[in-house]
């Protein structure tokens, strides 16, 4: 299964979901927001591609009566228990810490989260935590591509996650090859 996960989208303070966002999510089974939509439509668009799971972001209070957003999803898929939110810092924190205040104690397999605009991926632990940075104001620049970022999930085998940087030149090579392995 791969999943392409995205947050930050900040639209309309980002003007739209630019295209080249929604051709580097095609062919996915999944999509993950990890909150910060600021407006419905971002889903409206994205689930034309696939099925899309949505964290409500600090920027998103008015969206919360949107059946597909949660403050945290709590999932199994393929084998792994994976949470999805918002907002998953300060990384200097104790992790039992960080579990006890953004997910009531709960220890997942994989955590997926937005909120800062910088991607990153970490092991914490034995916990896998994808942040695909912003898709469309990355590093809290002005509106631009950003990141996205693929989660490949195989029942037996260790989760693998890469971040693509969309304003990258081989950004379309990078993504049929994660297509391809994935």
């Amino acid at each position: 299964m791969r999943i392409g996960i995205l947050s930050d989208t900040h639209v309309p303070e980002a003007p739209r979901i630019f295209p080249e966002i929604l051709e580097a999510l095609g062919g996915v089974d999944l999509i993950f927001h990890a909150g910060d939509l600021v407006v419905a439509r971002v889903l409206d668009e994205l689930e034309q591609i696939a099925p899309i799971y949505a964290a409500e972001g600090n920027h998103d209070p008015h969206l919360k009566d949107d059946p597909r957003i949660e403050k945290v999803h709590f999932l199994e898929l393929e084998g792994f228990s994976i949470a999805l939110l918002h907002i998953f810092e300060p990384l200097n924190w104790d992790l039992q810490r960080l579990l006890n205040q953004y997910l009531g104690g709960a220890r997942p397999d994989i955590i997926v989260c937005g909120d800062t605009h910088y991607e990153r991926i970490d092991w914490l632990e034995e916990i896998l935590v994808v942040n695909p940075g912003s898709a469309t104001l990355p590093r809290n620049m002005s509106p631009r591509l950003g990141h996205v970022a693929y989660l490949t999930l195989e029942e037996g085998k260790p989760p693998q996650a890469e971040i693509v940087d969309l304003a990258a030149d081989d950004w379309r090579e990078q993504v049929q090859r994660i297509a391809a392995t994935g």
